[in-house]
């Protein structure tokens, strides 16, 4: 038996689609290759990392933070979607 089929401590939290603003039910990762990130399924938090793809997106962090910040705080501020699921998590907890 794998050990993640032990570990019930995964977390359900509430996120917004960047792209059309529909808010869903997703996993937050306890333990596993993807520890702290938000997946679809339960079982992706075992799946093996793209190395290569981390290296770009460290890249592209690299090149973008300061953009990158400051829209995610207007969207946090602005955004009804945003300020949803906000309340969501806060609530659900």
């Amino acid at each position: 038996m794998r050990a993640c089929e032990f570990i019930t401590e995964h977390k359900l939290v509430w996120k917004r689609n960047a792209q059309n603003g529909k808010i869903s039910l997703k996993w937050r990762c306890t333990s596993g290759n993807r520890e702290g990130r938000v997946v679809p399924k339960l079982g992706d938090c075992d799946a093996a990392l793209d190395i290569a793809q981390a290296q770009r997106m460290k890249k592209t962090r690299e090149r973008n933070k300061i953009r990158q910040a400051r829209r995610a705080r207007r969207t946090k501020k602005l955004n009804p979607s945003s300020k949803l699921v906000q309340k969501l998590n806060k609530y659900t907890k």
